[in-house]
């Protein structure tokens, strides 16, 4: 009988170290207690959450978060979409703490670059960081038009943002105009020595119309009037990520793309919507394309997919809340507080979390 026992134990302590080990190697992600277990960080849904949001743009972020994004000062009545967080299926994210950010990024400077899009998830993220750290001096350069930096002299640390809406050249000639090179890309020093850069770049590749920002796309010595814009996209990404692969070092820099933000600009649009979608999304355009790249390559890349989520948020928009009167219907960018925030919760996880 004691056998037996002895035998059923060993059966019992065989399982739950096997369980332990399986929950172990299946991926990283982080739980309540930081323990590793399987969870896709991108797959979920929008919950209400009382604690949320982390920050009041026009009394904490004023002169951080830009008057097109403040919704609640520009008269948006609904407030709702303030407290919203992502919760993904599988796991808690990590509740996103200014201070730890700051003394684990201690002395080093991230980058955020790309569009519009990426300066909404640089002013969330600032404002996130200042507003957890209220008493440290801070400071907020704007070099450029296009570059904005804002520093925390305490820690060392600068988080910028550098506009740049294709990433691959745009030359002008006095002929021709607007000449998108698909295949070059000299402004890339400028990425140099940073140690964790965010690249973004779709939105502007959708313009069409007035609204386009080149007259022409360029391959090798050819200039071509129009083509697919997705193809055009696909070879400019690739011209990035082979850039990337010969220019910088992954032992001394994270580099991490920021998925692609969905718009919601056709169809009914985003006015008068107060509450996310639920349930199934349908493909979205560039998606592919962002993956397939980033596969490809031999720097390792994190993807902040951020599609299906913003895919569901169609009353996260600032809509007709941007200060520029109701006949301006913003169903691209981001209210804040908003979803970028939450953004940057994945961005805290990925590069923090457990």
């Amino acid at each position: 009988m004691e056998q037996r026992l002895r035998e059923l134990l060993v059966l019992i302590l065989a399982f739950q170290w096997s369980s332990v080990f399986l929950v172990a190697v299946q991926g990283r992600a982080f739980g309540r207690r930081g323990e590793e277990h399987q969870c896709d960080l991108y797959e979920g849904s929008w919950v209400i959450d009382s604690s949320y949001p982390l920050y009041n743009a026009s009394r904490d972020c004023s002169i951080i978060v830009g008057e097109g994004f403040d919704c609640l000062k520009k008269g948006r009545p609904d407030h709702d979409f303030l407290s919203y967080r992502w919760k993904p299926s599988a796991c808690d994210l990590p509740r996103f703490n200014g201070k730890i950010f700051l003394e684990r990024n201690r002395g080093k400077k991230i980058m955020f670059v790309g569009d519009s899009i990426s300066n909404n998830m640089w002013q969330s993220l600032s404002c996130m960081i200042h507003t957890s750290v209220p008493n440290t001096i801070y400071n907020l350069l704007q070099k450029s038009k296009n570059l904005m930096t804002f520093l925390f002299p305490e820690y060392g640390i600068e988080i910028t943002w550098l506009k740049n809406g294709f990433l691959v050249d745009v030359d002008k000639d006095k002929e021709k105009g607007r000449i998108l090179k698909l295949d070059s890309i000299t402004s890339g020093d400028q990425w140099k020595g940073v140690d964790t850069l965010i690249f973004n770049t779709f939105h502007w590749w959708t313009h069409t119309g007035s609204s386009r920002t080149w007259d022409y796309f360029q391959v090798g010595s050819k200039l071509i009037k129009d083509m697919d814009h997705m193809e055009a996209y696909q070879i400019a990404l690739t011209t990035w990520s082979s850039w990337v692969d010969s220019n910088i070092d992954p032992s001394k820099t994270k580099v991490l793309f920021q998925g692609i933000s969905a718009s919601h600009v056709s169809g009914k649009g985003c006015l008068g919507k107060t509450q996310p979608e639920q349930g199934a999304v349908p493909p979205y355009p560039g998606v592919d394309i962002v993956k397939n790249t980033l596969r490809n390559m031999s720097m390792p890349v994190h993807l902040l997919d951020i599609t299906k989520l913003t895919q569901l948020r169609v009353d996260g928009h600032p809509s007709i809340f941007t200060g520029r009167g109701a006949s301006y219907v913003d169903c691209s960018h981001w209210c804040l507080a908003g979803a970028p925030d939450s953004w940057n919760e994945l961005l805290y996880a990925v590069l923090i979390g457990n």
